[in-house]
């Protein structure tokens, strides 16, 4: 899908710099891949301490059953 996109230059290059990417596309691929990656994991560090926890489970116990 081709999409015009006004994106700085200087921010352009400076990542085409860094990560020696062969094209733009590749490039603005890579960073939508790393954006949705660490908004995944900012959603999951929202979770933490929203979980209820009795504290009873024996996971020693657990291990020897079989």
């Amino acid at each position: 899908m081709a999409t015009p996109l006004n994106i700085n230059e200087a921010l352009l290059q400076e990542a085409l710099a860094l990560d020696d990417q062969a094209n733009l596309d590749s490039l603005v691929e890579t960073a939508l891949r790393e954006y949705i990656q660490r908004r995944k994991r900012l959603k999951v560090l929202d979770l933490f301490g929203t979980i209820d926890y009795d504290g009873s489970y024996d996971y020693k116990q657990q291990r020897h059953q079989t």
